[in-house]
């Protein structure tokens, strides 16, 4: 399923990519991996408007290692998002000889603004640091190169666009290069050389497999092979076809629409830069999300002021993006 997921969405080629887990664990399994890699280097850089997982684990693992996290970005996680994605530039002027690992998504969880993959990626390998990427509301939803960019580590979700539905496991994406040196801080039976050999101690397995750990779900696995397969089935240039028009007809229709009630589009609007989702900002947010529910279109709260709304290319319909804007419109206006 690994190898599957990873040729149809990652660019990637067999053998670098395993199903398992979930984010937070893997993400885990990363760090720690990374800092192994980078021995004398105890420093992470992470972005303070990451996704609770990503900064919580962050802090954690270095905590452990004796090192500490070099934050990017404002200093209050629940101030605004910012609509900018985040530079090359910025993480450069983060790095020096201490930096052991990066650790950024690839599309921000509340503005949808796409990162700088490629550049970002050169600038921690000229400091002589790796990279974890978080593909988690990027993979499905638009084309990632990560061997061309020459990513180190990616990690992401499946009960998003890959449609795997609550609870699906993670995966990991593993460069080549990295395969003989990298070591899992959790290992288990089934990430042994030998699954069934039972021996007195652990052998990691060669490549990607060692990241594995306990045994898998069957039911799992199978439920995001078929979602993995519809995206490949569809393609994915196609999907981000799909993609950047659906957002493109909701930031129109907020435009058109929402304005007038103090709403504010709070994602990139160049699509080239926005991932498959669109943030919009309201001072009673969270009302409006709960609201909204009620009407049976139902976005995502994102603390303190923001209106997710995601958008699936491979089942969300023109008409639904019409019809959900049109409810909260109206909502809108019996608020106003």
């Amino acid at each position: 399923v690994g190898d599957r997921l990873g040729t149809a969405l990652l660019g990637a080629s067999p053998g670098q990519t395993v199903v398992c887990d979930n984010v937070t664990v893997n993400t885990f399994k990363l760090l720690h991996a990374a800092l192994d890699l980078r021995p004398g280097r105890s420093t992470i850089v992470a972005h303070r408007g990451e996704f609770p997982t990503d900064r919580y684990v962050a802090a954690e693992v270095a905590q452990r290692r004796g090192g500490a996290v070099r934050w990017l970005g404002p200093l209050d996680p629940d101030a605004p998002s910012p609509v900018d994605p985040v530079t090359a530039a910025q993480v450069a002027g983060a790095l020096d000889d201490d930096v052991a690992v990066v650790l950024l998504s690839v599309v921000d969880y509340r503005s949808a603004a796409i990162a700088d993959v490629a550049g970002i990626t050169r600038a921690a390998h000229d400091a002589g640091a790796l990279v974890v990427w978080d593909c988690s509301h990027a993979a499905g939803s638009l084309p990632l190169d990560l061997d061309g960019v020459g990513a180190d580590f990616a990690v992401g979700c499946s009960y998003k666009y890959l449609n795997g539905g609550p609870g699906a496991p993670a995966w990991i994406w593993a460069a080549t290069r990295h395969h003989a040196t990298m070591r899992n801080p959790v290992p288990g039976w089934m990430g042994h050389d030998d699954v069934f050999a039972m021996g007195a101690e652990y052998v990691p397995a060669a490549g990607v497999r060692r990241f594995l750990t306990g045994t898998p779900s069957a039911v799992a696995l199978a439920a995001v092979d078929v979602g993995v397969g519809l995206l490949a089935e569809a393609g994915m240039e196609a999907v981000r076809a799909k993609s950047v028009a659906l957002t493109s007809y909701a930031v129109e229709l907020a435009d058109s629409w929402l304005t007038r009630y103090g709403v504010q589009v709070a994602s990139p609007r160049d699509p080239a830069w926005r991932g498959s989702h669109v943030t919009l900002r309201h001072p009673e947010a969270r009302a409006v999300t709960q609201g909204l529910t009620g009407r049976r279109a139902i976005p995502d709260f994102r603390n303190p002021d923001g209106i997710r709304i995601g958008l699936a290319p491979l089942t969300t319909r023109f008409t639904d993006v019409h019809d959900g804007m049109a409810s909260l419109a109206a909502l809108l206006h019996t608020l106003a």
